[in-house]
């Protein structure tokens, strides 16, 4: 799946939201340890929520299908801090196409987010070869830009959403 466009105008690197920063790099090392072993990466989203971390794939027949099914699962967030959205894909550089693993997100009320990767080749083998850090691709569009931070839901609209009668975490 690659047909995004993320804008990287900027050299620089800029300072991202602690929350966000970890559910990316989170999202990022599980679709590593996934095509690790064999497996194929379906997107997927991961949302911050209080303690909870909810994982939602977004299997679709084209690209188009996969990010609006993340779009509406994200939108639909109340309470999150920021959200992740994984896939495979590629960057675009004056060299050529180069393959990534891409995590993409933002936390509630900002305009845009970020987005970084894990490049990464083909072995020989057929296994992935990753480089050892993450690179930063640029910004994203943040499909949490119309939320409210989470701060300002109240205990029980959280609850009511993620909780189940029971009042466990149907997450997991």
């Amino acid at each position: 799946m690659a047909d995004r466009v993320v804008e990287n105008d900027s050299i620089e690197v800029p300072e991202i939201p602690e929350a966000l920063e970890k559910v990316l790099l989170f999202a990022l090392d599980e679709a590593k340890q996934k095509m690790t072993q064999g497996a194929e990466v379906v997107p997927f989203t991961a949302l911050v929520i209080k303690e909870n971390l909810f994982i939602e794939s977004h299997p679709g027949d084209n690209p188009e299908e996969c990010f609006a099914a993340a779009k509406h699962t994200v939108q639909g967030a109340r309470g999150a801090e920021a959200y992740a959205l994984c896939y495979d894909g590629f960057i675009d550089t004056d060299d050529g196409d180069i393959d990534a693993l891409i995590a993409e997100g933002g936390i509630p009320g900002e305009e845009d987010g970020y987005a970084i990767c894990y490049l990464y080749e083909m072995g020989e083998d057929g296994k992935p070869e990753f480089e050892d850090e993450p690179a930063y691709v640029g910004e994203a569009p943040n499909f949490m830009s119309a939320l409210k931070e989470a701060a300002e839901y109240a205990e029980d609209e959280i609850d009511e959403k993620y909780l189940d009668e029971d009042g466990v975490d149907e997450a997991w």
